[in-house]
């Protein structure tokens, strides 16, 4: 099993960036595909990007495709979401998650481990 610990939330602007790293830890960190959701006050967790085990393909909701990168580093145990023009409907709780499917997954329920969340919020 995988431990997930999200940082790197904060307040910014809309049309700013922010970077939040999710470290992991546990030696199977490489067997897993890992995503990004985000769920904002009153709203279902939604399904933000993925990344395959080895980091060959990546996967966006098209809401976020083309101003997202997400990117992964087996080595040093860590995914790491660059949010870029934030716009105020990105405000959410983000969450990287973990799943055994090498493929990746946009569904919350193939995940079988979350970090606790980092706060965005973009203002106008």
């Amino acid at each position: 099993q995988v431990q997930l610990v999200e940082s790197g939330g904060g307040l910014v602007q809309a049309g700013g960036s922010l970077r939040p790293p999710c470290a992991a830890s546990g030696r199977t960190f490489s067997r897993y595909a890992l995503g990004w959701f985000r769920q904002a006050p009153g709203k279902e967790r939604e399904f933000v990007s993925a990344i395959t085990w080895g980091g060959a393909s990546t996967y966006y909701a098209d809401s976020v495709k083309g101003r997202f990168t997400i990117s992964r580093d087996n080595h040093k145990n860590t995914v790491t979401l660059q949010m870029n023009s934030l716009r105020p409907e990105d405000t959410a709780d983000y969450y990287c998650a973990a799943t055994p499917r090498l493929t990746g997954s946009s569904v919350p329920y193939d995940y079988d481990a979350w970090g606790q969340g980092t706060q965005v919020t973009v203002s106008t």
